[in-house]
């Protein structure tokens, strides 16, 4: 007997598991000081805990896009939410396992249910609508991500202003991770659109074309064009007149508002076009920031906005309607090259700053002028990636205009 799918609970629930993953990542953000506090952590051991979370986000999306057919996307998101509650368990009690070590644990959990989600529920979207409408629905799944991200860092700053302890804000992760588990629970998943996409050989064969490959390296950069000047947004604007969480607010809130209409623009200008689009906007973005002050900054903050809005919804997107065969597992191999360029460039970035902050030191700045120039410095070196991305989505645009003018 069929059983009807029933698309929009598919879509809703999905969306509230990448709210999960949007609060695992800000409101643990919003924590770390509490956490270093409360059991004597340096900075270092921080970041150590912070890494446990770009680490096991790839390891399950590529596993999971690997087993998407077999194991199907319903158990991949049963796993998901084992270790979701897990993981927030584990962090309410890191005691459990020896404080330092369950706090590494825990993030590591919570970093695997993520993954896991980003796995199951590309590949579905992509399954359950065609077309222009699946350009919309990618968009508005991925949309949850900064909203979820600016809703997590609200209510943990006013959680932290009112003194209710880390331990409560841990508590609100649960509540999207129930939900979603609801929603789930004895849905019917829609099944593979495309002949012959449940081979991993067919996907491993389509994974090894030219236009794979380069989309393949083009996610490495759009990945660090967008998280990049994200992650270090405190330490660069820390000195520029304006506030970076403000700043960091207005990127993500307009994200999410730009990725609920990217539909029209998709359906306009087509994928190769918005991301060409993108590029050029996100280098605007980033010029600016690396040379503006004050509240200038706040309108350097939009243009970038702007630019990096479109990008991981629109290349998961592209894959999935230009390499259909590459399957689940090419959309996973795709996402998780992009938090393992996250994950790598993050020192070198840092490393940047440290060398723009001897070179301005020995050019005889100190104190603030010495931290804005660095900081300046360091985000005119990252102009690189979206510069590189015009060059190369300004020739896949051609590239498949000429293809698509060939079949007409």
């Amino acid at each position: 007997m069929n059983q009807t799918i029933n698309k929009s609970r598919l879509f809703n629930a999905s969306c509230f598991a990448l709210i999960t993953t949007a609060f695992s990542f800000s409101i643990r953000a919003g924590i770390l000081p509490q956490l270093a506090t409360d059991f004597n952590l340096s900075g270092e051991q921080l970041g150590f805990i912070n890494s446990m979370w770009f680490l096991g986000f790839p390891i399950a999306m590529i596993v999971g896009g690997l087993v998407y057919h077999t194991f199907g996307p319903k158990n991949i998101m049963m796993v998901a939410f084992v270790c979701h509650a897990l993981g927030i368990i584990l962090t309410l009690y890191p005691g459990l396992l020896g404080g330092y070590t369950g706090l590494l644990i825990s993030t590591f959990f919570i970093g695997i249910g993520n993954g896991c989600t980003e796995a199951a529920c590309n590949p579905m979207i992509a399954d359950t609508y065609q077309g222009a409408e699946m350009s919309t629905k990618l968009n508005r799944f991925h949309m949850w991500f900064p909203g979820g991200i600016v809703l997590g860092s609200l209510l943990s700053k006013f959680m932290t202003d009112a003194n209710l302890g880390w331990q409560a804000q841990i508590w609100l992760i649960l509540i999207p991770t129930v939900i979603y588990a609801y929603l789930f629970w004895g849905q019917t998943f829609p099944k593979p659109k495309t002949e012959g996409v449940t081979s991993i050989g067919k996907n491993l064969q389509a994974m090894v074309t030219p236009l794979y490959i380069f989309m393949f390296a083009c996610m490495a950069i759009t990945a660090i064009t967008e998280f990049g000047p994200q992650q270090w947004t405190g330490l660069i604007m820390s000195k520029s007149g304006a506030s970076p969480m403000l700043i960091l607010a207005l990127v993500t809130g307009l994200m999410a508002v730009i990725r609920f209409f990217a539909g029209s623009i998709v359906k306009k200008f087509d994928q190769t076009g918005v991301l060409l689009g993108s590029a050029i906007l996100a280098t605007i973005g980033i010029y600016l920031l690396s040379t503006q002050t004050g509240g200038m900054a706040y309108v350097a903050a939009v243009f970038f906005a702007m630019g990096v809005a479109l990008f991981w919804p629109n290349m998961i997107g592209f894959v999935a309607e230009k390499v259909p065969l590459s399957g689940a597992l090419g959309m996973s191999i795709v996402g998780g090259v992009g938090m393992f360029s996250t994950s790598i460039f993050q020192p070198i970035i840092g490393r940047w700053i440290d060398t723009a902050k001897t070179e301005q030191t020995a050019a005889g700045l100190t104190g603030d002028a010495m931290e804005l120039a660095a900081g300046q410095s360091t985000l005119s070196t990252m102009m690189i990636f979206p510069l590189i991305l015009v060059v190369a989505f300004t020739g896949l645009y051609f590239y498949m205009r000429k293809g698509t003018s060939a079949k007409a």
